[in-house]
């Protein structure tokens, strides 16, 4: 799959290795800002039961 998305690319290395950080980037962001916001009350993580 890597090597597929770098062949696909525009332009030289450089150029390459700038656009693939700024893909890994986007995709960062969008889990933190869209996809974990999205899916966090839906995490059984938070729903803590004390025995009483």
């Amino acid at each position: 799959m890597y090597p597929w998305i770098w062949r696909h690319l525009p332009g030289g290395t450089a150029t390459k290795a700038v656009t693939a950080l700024a893909l890994v980037i986007g995709v960062c962001a969008l889990l933190l800002f869209v996809v974990f916001p999205w899916m966090e009350p839906r995490l059984p993580f938070n729903d803590v039961t004390v025995g009483g």
